[in-house]
């Protein structure tokens, strides 16, 4: 069964509910043959590269909120990623454009990293005080923690299409299947989850993608030449 998670690393519930999923995931007694895929979206794909903005006047702005109001909604934040064995820093962070992250995460996806590096993409930017916005190299430093080759992940980000149609794939298939936020989840291409729901959620869902499984009908059974494990039938001479 194969799960697929559209995220940002700017998203603060895409952190918390990774977690969250995990934890069911973990106590899913199929969970050695479900596969997890992440897929790529921006919160705020029109923001130029390089022009970062503190998260608090941010948020005041975005939502028409006083910083102080924004400042309690990072802090009840940090208590929901505490709750899940999270760091979080509820003040001092910034945010920016995302993209060439997404594309790193397609490499990594390439080279079966792609979990390790958007988990430390998501502490970088959630935990840490250096931001994960701090230039090339920071991705580059990343990249490297999570085992892929430091030149390979410089070559992408130096080259601006490098996986750039992989990411806007993904995003229009988000819009397509109604995505209009993150975290978002399929289950088998059957079943969607929105949001950072509890584990419990998580592992209701699981239980029921997995049970609501169809086995392969067949539309003619036998008759027909074929080959097995014992080998191919080898037609009798007329």
């Amino acid at each position: 069964m194969r799960v697929e998670i559209w995220s940002d690393i700017a998203c603060p519930w895409c952190y918390v509910g990774k977690a969250r999923f995990e934890k069911a995931l973990a106590a899913f007694p199929h969970r050695d043959d479900v596969e997890v895929v992440h897929r790529s979206f921006e919160l705020d794909p029109g923001r130029a590269k390089g022009r970062t903005e503190a998260v608090l006047p941010m948020l005041a702005k975005k939502y028409g909120m006083s910083e102080e109001q924004a400042r309690d909604a990072e802090r009840n934040l940090g208590r929901n990623a505490a709750s899940e064995g999270l760091e979080y820093r509820a003040e001092g962070r910034d945010t920016g454009n995302t993209f060439d992250m997404h594309r790193l995460l397609h490499l990594a996806k390439e080279q079966g990293r792609q979990d390790e590096l958007l988990g430390l993409l998501y502490r970088a930017n959630f935990a840490e005080e250096r931001s994960v916005f701090d230039g090339d190299e920071r991705l580059v430093e990343l990249a490297v923690a999570a085992g892929l080759d430091a030149d390979a992940a410089r070559a992408v980000l130096a080259d601006p299409a490098a996986y750039a149609d992989a990411v806007r794939a993904d995003e229009r298939e988000a819009a397509e299947l109604g995505a209009t936020g993150v975290p978002f989840f399929v289950l088998d291409r059957r079943y969607g989850v929105s949001g950072a729901q509890p584990a419990e959620v998580f592992a209701q869902a699981l239980e029921q993608a997995w049970g609501s499984r169809s086995p392969l009908q067949l539309l003619q059974d036998g008759g027909a030449d074929a080959c097995g494990p014992d080998g191919c039938a080898v037609p009798e001479r007329g």
